[in-house]
């Protein structure tokens, strides 16, 4: 299988709020807009996209129809997590685990979205000797 995109679809009853929240705070913007369905495509780069479904709608098959997206973590790795955490502190978004290096090597924050995804801020770093050796030489920061 040769896969030209992936993204993915976050299935939810809130479509609009949903997609504004995205738009408003992690800088997408919308590229086919209904009622049961946004596509959204990063401001900032074209290969970032995320789509947001009603999960009531008759696409989704019947077996999963009327679900809500759980258990879901989306990570986005960016330049600066400092400001990031700075901006959506001050914009209100939920603050589920302080900014902080990981031995493993990553500083970064966690908040929600309206549906209750997590989202993982990020930003590589060089890890601890402890975990630089479960890292290829290609993964390091």
């Amino acid at each position: 299988m040769k896969t030209t995109s992936y993204y993915p679809v976050l299935m939810t009853t809130e479509v609009a709020k949903t997609a504004a929240f995205y738009v408003t705070h992690f800088r997408f913007r919308a590229l086919f807009e209904a009622d049961w369905y946004v596509h959204l495509q990063s401001t900032e780069d074209a290969r970032v996209n995320l789509a947001i479904l009603d999960g009531r709608h008759a696409t989704v098959p019947e077996a999963a129809r009327g679900r809500q997206v759980s258990g879901l973590l989306l990570n986005f790795e960016v330049e600066d997590p400092d400001a990031e955490y700075a901006r959506l502190k001050a914009a209100g978004l939920p603050i589920l685990l302080e900014l902080r290096d990981e031995d493993f090597g990553q500083r970064h924050f966690i908040t929600a979205d309206p549906n209750g995804v997590l989202l993982d801020i990020i930003k590589p770093i060089p890890p601890s000797p402890d975990f630089q050796a479960q890292y290829t030489e290609a993964a390091l920061p």
